[in-house]
């Protein structure tokens, strides 16, 4: 086989090998990063269940303004009604203290909802705490085992990375840079076999005559189809 073409056919195997470390890095990490999701979720609605209870908050205290303004406006009209002397003022007086009345029962329901609220909410922040505790001591657990792994990954894709740059300095560089040309798009199906006459990169049939020159290895042969280097695997007869 030409020693170009097996040197474009180890270079492929290796960046396969260097491109495999991703998912497992990512693996690696996931478990670390749902559980900072699931960290920033609770503090997310920590933060909004505490300007929930903000807000409901403002609205029992303008509710409470809006009941002392009854209750004063109440102890005005008693005091108003020894200086009644018609029918008519009374009727009035009457008419205002009852809607004052049903304004102040209104007032009292609605001060009683908003303190339910403010309650219930003021319980799920304490309950979101108590997880986010527990969240942030997990955490620490979680990023020191991810910690581990990654060292252990980082260094097996380091051995490889010195073996692709002690194959890369040997390497022939127009053939090389041809490669690289390819991998941009073909990514690690850049370097194929041929299999029953078949582009694997492709699955395209090739014509007699370039499956010989495949067979021949004696140069470096792409697929007429797709433009991949073409090679017959001789370990897999």
């Amino acid at each position: 086989m030409n020693s170009h073409l097996q040197q474009l056919i180890d270079l492929s195997h290796v960046d396969k090998d260097i491109d495999a470390f991703e998912p497992q890095i990512d693996e690696a990490n996931y478990k670390y990063e749902a559980a900072l999701a699931k960290k920033e979720s609770i503090d997310s609605d920590i933060e909004n269940l505490t300007n929930e209870i903000k807000d409901e908050q403002i609205k029992k205290h303008k509710n409470e303004l809006h009941l002392s303004e009854l209750s004063q406006k109440l102890e005005d009209n008693s005091r108003k009604s020894g200086e009644i002397k018609t029918e008519r003022e009374m009727k009035s007086l009457q008419l205002e203290e009852e809607i004052a009345k049903e304004q102040v029962t209104f007032a009292n329901e609605e001060i009683a909802r908003l303190e339910k609220i403010i309650e219930l909410k003021i319980e799920q922040v304490e309950a979101a705490k108590v997880s986010l505790k527990e969240l942030d001591a997990n955490l620490i657990s979680v990023k020191a085992e991810v910690d581990e792994k990654l060292i252990v990954i980082n260094k097996s894709r380091q051995e490889v990375f010195i073996k692709k740059e002690k194959l890369v300095s040997g390497m022939n560089q127009k053939g090389l840079a041809f490669y690289q040309k390819i991998r941009r798009w073909a990514k690690n199906t850049t370097v194929v076999a041929v299999q029953e006459q078949a582009c694997m990169g492709c699955h395209m049939i090739i014509s007699d005559k370039i499956y010989a020159d495949v067979i021949k290895a004696e140069d470096i042969t792409t697929c007429p189809h797709c433009g991949r280097i073409l090679y017959v695997d001789n370990t897999q007869e």
